[in-house]
């Protein structure tokens, strides 16, 4: 795929990028990087509390020596065991009997550990009396807490050596984890525009899947919209084909007419041919438009009163039936006696008044006149489903044609010759599956012509019901 092809269009603003990998890398790096900054800070202090503690109990023991005895050469400075360590001994009468050379401790002592400045330099200080003679050892703190700080880096080298470790093969994980959303984002970016084939879900992570699921199930539902625009492109490139040649042969017969009489036939016909283009072209957009909805869950869903539509569609009919001779209302429910059963179904209420529309649109244009068409409304007792159905005393269709006469553009033998567009029962076929629906088509036992049963699954029963 080409870079231009890729790239967004020049005039949409893209928001700033936001990297999953990179976001999540930096969180987690960070978050080590200042767990290792704690641990480290906390390992450098304890670790000098733990080297302040040493050089304490090593004062002691050095006092205890010294009590003991041990020769007072090997403390002087510049011995192997010196460290800044100095030394005064006083008898029991007070009197001092060893100093440590070039000592600048005052000739005083405080029992225990205490802390001496003296001439801008701390001392650690710790005394140690008994009958025969009191001991003081001193320590300075300069060089004890520069040996401190050695002791406790070098107990902090190892942490801070395996940190920039960690990071790496932390960072290395986290690639290697998103490494199927990059795969799948590469599958995606080389796909053609007409590929809706769906993404490959195996080897994605559990919080992925479903992303990539609703993206397979849009797909899904575009393509089904795109193969309904191509139906309905063929079919109307189909279907005008021959009701326009047939205007332009009738204009021309109006055109070429020798006299007022055959000029007056010529543009009556011309009229009613381009009253059948006209109803053509709105069945084919009335089917269209089903059948998108039907792909696409399109339009707002919400309970439909049935009763109402009927009633608003068997006042808007009446007018046709009339001139007819035509018999057109609401039947009594079966079972029931009653005809004002207010029964709701979920769906969309334009949708279903097209329904009912085109099947009275049917009933009334195939029945001969004198005769009956009938709208009832019930609830079958033994499955529970709400039932629409539209009865009248025409021809019907034999039962041989009922599953064919679905489809688009086919009619029944008994109505060939009935001007008609054979749309109306694919529209009431694709509004009835887009609500779950099941159309039936049957033999009308009280009119004897043919009836069409719309069946809704269990719906809530209005008030009054």
């Amino acid at each position: 795929m080409s870079d231009r092809a890729s790239s967004p269009p020049s005039g949409l603003r893209l928001g700033p990028r936001h990297s999953l990998r990179a976001r999540l890398q930096a969180l987690v790096l960070g978050a080590i990087l200042l767990a290792c900054a704690v641990l480290a800070t906390a390992a450098y202090r304890n670790a000098l509390r733990e080297a302040d503690a040493l050089f304490d109990e090593h004062l002691q023991q050095l006092a205890r020596q010294v009590q003991q005895g041990v020769p007072l050469g090997i403390l002087h400075p510049g011995q192997a065991d010196g460290g800044g360590i100095e030394v005064q001994v006083w008898g029991p009468d007070g009197l001092q009997l060893f100093r440590s050379p070039r000592s600048v401790l005052p000739g005083r002592a405080v029992l225990g550990f205490s802390d001496l400045e003296v001439d801008g330099a701390r001392y650690r200080v710790y005394s140690l009396q008994s009958p025969l003679q009191t001991v003081q050892i001193a320590q300075d703190m300069g060089e004890r807490d520069a040996r401190a700080r050695g002791l406790a880096l070098r107990a902090v080298l190892p942490l801070l050596g395996i940190t920039p470790l960690l990071m790496l093969v932390v960072g290395w994980i986290i690639g290697r984890t998103l490494r199927p959303v990059q795969r799948m984002q590469r599958q995606v970016a080389q796909r053609s525009a007409d590929d809706l084939s769906p993404l490959p879900e195996q080897d994605l992570p559990d919080e992925v899947r479903p992303l990539v699921g609703e993206l397979n199930a849009l797909f899904a539902r575009v393509q089904a919209t795109l193969q309904t625009q191509r139906h309905f492109v063929a079919d109307a490139a189909h279907e005008l084909r021959t009701p326009l040649t047939a205007l332009r042969l009738q204009l021309q017969a109006w055109q070429r007419a020798p006299d007022a009489a055959a000029r007056d036939q010529a543009q009556q016909r011309l009229h009613e041919g381009i009253e059948r283009a006209i109803d053509l072209v709105a069945q084919l957009l009335l089917l269209a438009r089903a059948e998108s909805q039907e792909a696409g869950g399109q339009g707002a869903w919400g309970p439909v009163d049935l009763l109402t539509l009927t009633r608003e569609g068997v006042a808007e009919w009446l007018p046709q039936a009339g001139a007819r001779g035509l018999d057109l209302g609401l039947a009594e429910a079966p079972g029931t006696g009653r005809s004002d059963l207010p029964l709701c179904v979920p769906g969309q209420a334009e949708a279903l008044r097209v329904l009912l529309r085109n099947l009275l649109d049917n009933a009334i244009k195939y029945t001969p006149g004198p005769g009956q068409v009938d709208v009832s409304l019930f609830r079958d007792p033994a499955s529970a489903q709400v039932v629409w159905r539209v009865e009248d005393s025409g021809p019907g269709i034999a039962p041989a044609q009922r599953s064919r006469v679905r489809d688009r553009f086919m009619r029944g033998e008994a109505v060939a010759d009935i001007p008609g567009s054979g749309l109306g029962l694919a529209i009431v076929e694709a509004i009835a599956r887009q609500h779950g629906a099941q159309l039936v088509l049957g033999e009308s036992a009280r009119l004897g012509g043919l009836s069409v049963s719309v069946c809704f699954g269990p719906a809530s029963a209005g008030p009054g019901a």
